[in-house]
């Protein structure tokens, strides 16, 4: 169905993809993977077109199959209402009708060709399938409620939905309109573990082709049966049967063969090197003490030197030649760490009766908790619940309708904001950092480049940075601080894997308080002491995800 041959690309003198080429049949979900800035959004737009490559093609059969793309960003397209931006294939629709029609009256005022009738049967198959595709209400509504956007009317004007709400109703378009072949890049961003869980189970059921770059670990174990792995030393892919863990585990076998062979090598080139040695300096040692008139054994010396020496240059081929075992390099990942913490007390944040909305509304009412030091929460719930209206209310960015929250003793808070709003774009991540951190200038530089911003990277404009540099750069800002509670809003949406792991290890180690708003479960699973759920209107604690689940199967 989807088939890349050689596909080359550069940008200026930059290698970004080397010789990728794969196949898609339809009725398979593959995963593509691989850190930021490594290739795969070039790769989704060399498939659909947006950008050519330099070498290589992209085939698509049969040649009407339909193509839909999520990109990362909200795409508009100049629709004004829901209903307009979901019903964005109509065009298309009525010009494949116009050529139908087009053809069907040639065939009727002349004796039909063979290509004649092969294009007015390839033009009626197009329309056929256009028209299969064209949603109906119900199947918009369905969707829309699957990701969170049930009470989305559609007349509602885009200009007042939310960015987390612009990007679902994207997701959304794409699905309704059931393409033969999707490509999503991160459809994983902005949906709550509900949606997620209802995304899972649409692509399961879905019959098309589906290439997936996505950085949710258990998203990918639960929907793909391929990994496709863009590595980005080499620019090459490579292929890996089955869903993300058993990738991994396959990956973690080869790297560990690989370097045991490395390891084997390097005792067998430091052996010989030994050898040679010793061979040498015994035949300099006999040359040195032999007497002039004994030819014999002078030449034997002459003979085993330049033996040593046949060796030596041999051996320097074998090093500089393809056939020696690579080293597997570590690979430079974020690395996060937090400066020395005061300690707090031992209740770290207490809400009593606490109730928070807009404009007198509650999002939630009667809320009462407490969160001990050292505790890890997860805060979750469906989208719009009040999540990041709590993390306000107890930054104390917002004012509560009722009841307090009250922080304990010695307590120093970092936020991380979902939206990256505390970053300004006009200042650089240099003087983001020498802003809140009393550090030299060089410091501050040593700081970054743990952040993945070197050189020059410390001086671009915050405005002009990714999503991703920008969710590196407000955890560096957090982490210099020297914050003992960290109240984070989504914090990983933007990470890749490789940054998610560490900084699961990261928030492992960390010694103070974290409450986090954040719906990827593989990292609540590997970081989380506990639940807190927000579910009509009311927060209740649970111990872990399965917690949770058993609760809402017993309430149904």
């Amino acid at each position: 169905m989807l088939k890349l041959s050689n596909i080359t690309k550069h940008y200026g003198n930059a290698l970004i993809l080397d010789g990728v080429s794969f196949v898609l049949n339809a009725g398979e979900r593959v995963g593509l993977i691989g850190p930021n800035g490594c290739g795969k959004t070039t790769l989704l737009r060399i498939i659909t077109g947006q950008i050519a490559p330099d070498t290589g093609g992209v085939q698509i059969t049969p040649s009407h199959a339909r193509l839909g793309y999520l990109e990362q960003g909200f795409a508009q397209h100049g629709a004004a209402t829901v209903a307009q931006f979901l019903q964005i294939g109509e065009e298309a629709l009525a010009e494949a009708e116009a050529r139908v029609a087009t053809l069907a009256t040639a065939l009727s005022k002349q004796e039909p060709g063979v290509q004649l009738l092969e294009d007015y049967s390839e033009a009626l198959e197009r329309l056929e399938s256009l028209a299969a595709a064209q949603p109906a209400a119900h199947e918009a509504e369905s969707v829309l409620a699957g990701l969170g956007l049930g009470h989305v009317d559609f007349e509602t004007p885009l200009a007042i939905l939310s960015g987390g709400q612009k990007t679902r109703l994207g997701l959304a378009q794409l699905l309704v309109h059931r393409p033969d072949i999707v490509l999503l890049d991160e459809p994983t961003n902005h949906l709550d573990i509900e949606a997620l869980e209802w995304l899972e189970t649409w692509l399961r059921g879905y019959l098309g082709a589906a290439l997936i770059v996505s950085h949710d670990r258990t998203f990918l174990d639960n929907t793909v049966t391929r990994i496709f792995d863009l590595d980005p030393e080499t620019h090459m892919l490579a292929e890996y049967v089955g869903n993300y863990s058993a990738y991994i585990a396959t990956w973690e076998r080869q790297r560990e063969k690989q370097l045991a062979q490395w390891r084997d090598e390097q005792e067998e080139i430091h052996r010989i090197q030994a050898d040679i040695h010793r061979t040498a300096m015994h035949a300099m040692s006999v040359e040195l003490t032999t007497k002039p008139h004994d030819f014999t054994i002078r030449r034997y010396a002459k003979k085993v030197a330049k033996k040593a020496k046949s060796r030596e240059r041999k051996l320097e081929r074998y090093m500089d030649s393809d056939e020696r075992a690579e080293k597997p390099k570590l690979s430079w990942r974020m690395k996060l760490e937090f400066v020395d913490l005061p300690e707090s007390g031992r209740e770290v944040l207490v809400l009593e009766n606490l109730a928070a909305g807009y404009h007198g509304t509650a999002l939630f009412q009667g809320v009462n908790a407490v969160l001990g030091a050292g505790e890890r929460v997860a805060l979750i719930g469906p989208n719009g619940t009040g999540k990041t209206t709590l993390l306000k209310v107890i930054m104390g960015q917002l004012a509560p309708l009722a009841g307090r929250v009250r922080l304990g003793t010695n307590v120093k808070v970092g936020y991380y904001a979902q939206e990256q709003e505390l970053l300004d774009p006009a200042s650089t991540p240099f003087e983001v950092v020498r802003a809140v951190a009393d550090m030299s200038d060089t410091e501050v530089r040593s700081f970054l480049h743990y952040y993945l911003f070197s050189g020059d990277d410390v001086f671009t404009l915050v405005g002009a940075l990714s999503y991703g540099e920008r969710a590196r750069l407000a955890l560096a800002r957090m982490a210099a601080t020297g914050c003992n509670f960290l109240l984070l809003d989504e914090p990983i949406n933007h990470l890749d894997i490789p940054s998610r792991t560490q900084f699961e290890r990261a928030m492992t180690a960390f010694e103070g308080t974290v409450l986090a708003v954040v719906h990827d479960r593989y990292f609540i699973n590997a970081f989380a002491t506990g639940i807190w759920a927000m579910q009509d209107g009311a927060l209740r604690r649970f111990v872990d995800l399965e917690d949770l689940s058993r609760a809402n199967r017993n309430a149904s």
